[in-house]
């Protein structure tokens, strides 16, 4: 029995010893936590003080995460640079908690989130190369690249409650970062072939059980069969059961449920959260009640225009490696991605690209912000660009920068709120296009409002309202968090690309 479904974990989760279930699935046992549910269970069931008593006699846990003190205040660019020393961390020691101990340094978001993040690295490293601090960004590659040679993928964080799920795949996207930033096209073939060879595990991942699908099994984990007889991707979590870290939230919206259906609800929460849009419209049946989740009914545009990348990044290593027949086996996946991708997840009605439901075989009527995602990748025609562009503009853009959709809901992912890693596929993508002039606006807004949310809070957040810059953004199952990992990175990065 793992300590996630011990009764002492049950307990103390239910009896709110802790306002944030994180705190208890993140705390390290002075001995070792097999002793201490063995002990909970021969003088068990304890009132909550003598609960409260027993864990901080066996366990000690970890306070937020604060910059308070250590960072400077005078300016955004001043905080930023002087957060990434306050956000470091350096190679773990293991110890008798969740956290799988990584061989190198890293950098952390902060606030409740006090372990590496998968998909948030991407954004952060941005900062890192701003900042001269490649060397950080290297250690996190190689921390991701031990971890998919370990485990098969890349967990959400390197908690041992993620392992059940990944997020979106952004491993192309730092060996990118780093070969452009570190290393000419004529040497260092060894870095890439390290590299490649995670690459094709994490390309794995996600298309296990693709070559199992048929008419009677039209997906399998994180494969999916289109109308045509394609395969695109979904999110999906191998475990379907109450997340640790949210244990309580889980159990009370599970409770409307019969008991054959509660794992088919926790199964689409935890899919959502390997999305990293925990949580949003997107996933809902209905955009206002998170109980009706259906992730792992929805084909998302923007997973598999990171796959699309993925493997269009595997086509183009494969080349430098001199090996032409793997290159041209990627690149014909990529091709293949690409078509159904028009097929299926354009909408020539929205001219924009959306999501696609596979069980009802129909587009999501949901618009968001990672339809720029496409254009990122460079997937999307330029017409189709300057179609997204006009949707963003008019319906997108705010007073502080991009919405995530167009839908207002009490969910994080949603409006009003907008996030540094939206922003930036949306800036980096529109550029791609030639589209300069929107990308520009984007990015102005973003830094004007964090520029004026800075003069009060004196910290960088991790979402804004960005319909309502002078509001504070809500939603979601904690308090907004500072740090913020992806934003200084994103934030840092606009600074860069405005400075002429």
């Amino acid at each position: 029995m793992s300590f996630f479904n011990s009764q002492l974990f049950k307990d103390v989760q239910t009896q709110h010893i802790f306002s944030d279930c994180k705190t208890f699935a993140d705390a390290t046992a002075r001995v070792d936590w097999q002793s201490a549910c063995i002990q909970y269970e021969q003088i068990a069931p304890l009132d909550k003080t003598q609960l409260r008593d027993f864990v901080d006699a066996h366990f000690i846990t970890t306070p937020l995460l604060t910059m308070k003190g250590a960072a400077n205040t005078t300016s955004v660019k001043g905080y930023i640079n002087s957060l990434w020393s306050g956000l470091r961390r350096e190679a773990d020691i293991p110890k008798a908690n969740s956290l799988l101990a990584l061989k190198h340094s890293y950098i952390v978001p902060g606030g409740r989130f006090q372990e590496i993040y998968y998909w948030d690295s991407y954004f952060t490293a941005l900062g890192l190369i701003d900042a001269d601090k490649s060397d950080v960004v290297e250690d996190m590659l190689q921390n991701f690249i031990d971890l998919i040679n370990d485990y098969g993928c890349i967990p959400n964080g390197n908690r041992s409650y993620y392992l059940s799920r990944s997020q979106p795949p952004i491993l192309a996207l730092m060996v990118e970062l780093l070969w452009q930033h570190t290393h000419s096209k004529t040497h260092n073939l060894a870095w890439l072939k390290l590299c490649v060879e995670a690459l094709i595990k994490e390309h794995a991942f996600w298309m296990q059980g693709a070559g199992t699908l048929d008419d009677a099994q039209t997906s399998v984990k994180r494969a999916v069969t289109m109308p045509c007889g394609g395969v695109l991707n979904r999110y999906w979590d191998d475990e379907a059961a109450p997340r640790a870290e949210s244990l309580r939230e889980d159990l009370a919206l599970a409770s409307r449920f019969s008991d054959d259906k509660k794992p088919e609800f926790y199964r689409n929460i935890r899919a959502a959260c390997e999305s990293g849009w925990d949580f949003s419209s997107r996933w809902l049946a209905e955009s206002n009640l998170l109980s009706s989740i259906q992730t792992t009914d929805i084909v998302p545009i923007d997973l598999n225009c990171l796959l699309y990348n993925l493997e269009n990044q595997l086509s183009e290593c494969f080349k430098l490696l001199g090996n032409e027949q793997q290159s041209q086996t990627y690149s014909n996946y990529a091709v293949k991605r690409k078509s159904l991708i028009n097929q299926y997840l354009w909408s020539n009605e929205k001219r924009f690209f959306v999501d696609y439901n596979h069980k009802l075989s129909k587009p999501s009527a949901i618009l968001s912000a990672a339809a720029s995602t496409a254009l990122f990748v460079n997937l999307a025609s330029q017409q189709q660009a300057e179609l997204v562009a006009n949707v963003l503009s008019e319906q997108f853009l705010k007073a502080g920068g991009i919405v995530t959709t167009v839908v207002d809901t009490p969910q994080q992912w949603d409006s009003p709120n907008g996030w540094a890693p939206l922003q930036w596929f949306a800036v980096k993508g529109l550029r791609n296009y030639g589209i300069e002039q929107l990308a520009t606006r984007i990015m102005k807004n973003w830094l004007t409002m964090v520029e004026q949310d800075f003069i009060e809070n004196k910290c960088l957040l991790e979402k804004y309202n960005v319909c309502t810059p002078q509001k504070k953004a809500s939603g979601g199952e904690y308090q907004v968090q500072q740090g913020f990992g992806w934003t200084n990175g994103v934030t840092s990065r606009f600074y860069m690309l405005t400075k002429d």
